[in-house]
């Protein structure tokens, strides 16, 4: 695994290539703008990928936490299958009953009171942007405009999100960002008071830091910014886009603090690959965004939100969390015996549940090509680190078999040891 179908012992030339050919093709058409894995996959079931030319991968990365129940799962396709043969939209100018079962799960689960939904987590969090926004102007308080952010943060690509987020990388070259955004340290409390003032409209944070190296927050620190924001009269909004849909060991990963914040966001999983993404807030928060305030034409699709409420039923199963949290302690536990025996190449391995990072001595791009090659999907997050986001449906086996595999191509791409 895989298994090349481009060259067969005893043929002179190799055989065509389906990949190749797709890939020239994209390169002629589609934009430039993202690094792609050179592979092009064909179809999926369970844990497993194919490639166009007929290599199979164990997937460990799951559409980057966008497949919590895997590839073409049986409910969720049915689910899929059935509103498509009903009614594929609507817009929101009419109610349709999928979405409205959707907020109703997710209100539920949350123990917010409202849901508004739209087709991404970029858009999901610039809609809790805008919330904190007008709900400081419904409050009163219209000088209310600024966020604290987190250095190493990713909220994502639209200019408000990308201003948000706490990687210059991703800013360079779309200056002037949106005014009033203020970044701060990941985890520091202090650092946090300092930075709340009388402009401050809220605090944005993730639980774990996904595309920043998953890095997760400090035990008591979501405790603590929701007391903060209580007392400064801010709204506290959580970005659940990569932790949310169980992915923690909890449906919800603000919840292994026990905190209820003023919005979320979700998106990815949502709907185990369609696309739609979620914004859920407080009756207070929510009732400042009045008819014609904001909107989404593809919003809570009936098709997209069929599939989300299968997804969403099956995530929130309490056998499913606890297994998600089994099996995250399980990878810690194995990433820790190969930081044992390779120290100086493992520096650390961190995560919550099926969201785990191998922090490496060196850039661990080279880690992800040979991984690729040897037939396991991950890729990374940050310069230095190996993510792990696999379908909540892996085996122990095949989690034993991925991991097997990731040591020995951290081992064998690994720059020589120097001597200065």
């Amino acid at each position: 695994m895989p298994i090349p179908q481009t060259a067969v012992p005893g043929v002179e030339r190799p055989l065509p290539s389906k990949n190749r050919a797709v890939m020239d093709r994209a390169r002629a058409h589609l934009l430039q703008n993202y690094k792609q894995q050179p592979i092009v996959l064909e179809r999926g079931q369970g844990t497993r990928a194919w490639d166009a030319d007929g290599n199979v991968y164990l997937d460990l990365l799951g559409g980057i936490a966008t497949l919590p129940f895997g590839h073409c799962h049986p409910e969720i396709t049915a689910a899929a299958k059935a509103q498509l043969d009903r009614l594929w939209h609507a817009s929101n100018v009419f109610y349709t009953e999928p979405q409205v079962t959707l907020a109703e799960l997710l209100t539920s689960l949350s123990g917010l009171d409202r849901a508004f939904f739209c087709n991404s987590g970029a858009e999901a969090n610039e809609a809790l942007l805008k919330l904190a926004r007008k709900a400081q102007h419904a409050r009163g308080q219209p000088g209310r405009f600024e966020f604290v952010c987190f250095e190493t943060s990713f909220h994502g690509r639209t200019l408000a999100t990308v201003t948000a987020t706490g990687q210059t990388k991703y800013q360079k070259g779309f200056e002037p960002l949106l005014p009033g955004v203020v970044h701060v340290p990941y985890g520091d409390l202090e650092a946090v008071r300092k930075a709340v003032g009388p402009r401050t409209a809220a605090i944005l944070v993730e639980p774990v830091q996904g595309e920043g190296g998953v890095r997760t927050a400090p035990e008591g620190f979501l405790r603590a910014l929701r007391t903060l924001a209580d007392e400064t009269g801010v709204l506290l909004l959580i970005d659940e886009v990569q932790t949310g849909m169980g992915r923690t060991g909890k449906f919800l990963a603000f919840q292994h603090e026990g905190i209820r914040p003023d919005g979320f966001s979700l998106a990815k999983g949502l709907a185990n690959g369609l696309p739609i993404g979620a914004m859920v807030c407080t009756e207070e928060a929510g009732k400042a965004l009045s008819p014609g305030t904001h909107g989404s034409t593809f919003g809570g699709n009936p098709v997209a939100a069929a599939a989300a409420v299968a997804t969403v039923r099956l995530a929130s199963d309490p056998r499913l969390l606890a297994a998600n949290l089994e099996k995250g302690e399980h990878i810690v536990a194995r990433g820790r015996q190969m930081q044992v025996r390779h120290p100086t190449l493992v520096k650390d391995v961190r995560g919550r549940g099926l969201l785990i990072g191998f922090e490496l001595a060196f850039d661990a791009g080279p880690v992800v090509t040979r991984c690729r090659e040897r037939g396991v999907l991950c890729n990374l997050a940050g310069e230095r680190t190996v993510r792990l986001a696999p379908p909540y449906v892996v085996t122990r086996e095949e989690l034993d078999e991925g991991l097997r595999i990731l040591e020995e191509c951290v081992v064998a791409v690994a720059p020589p040891p120097s001597h200065a």
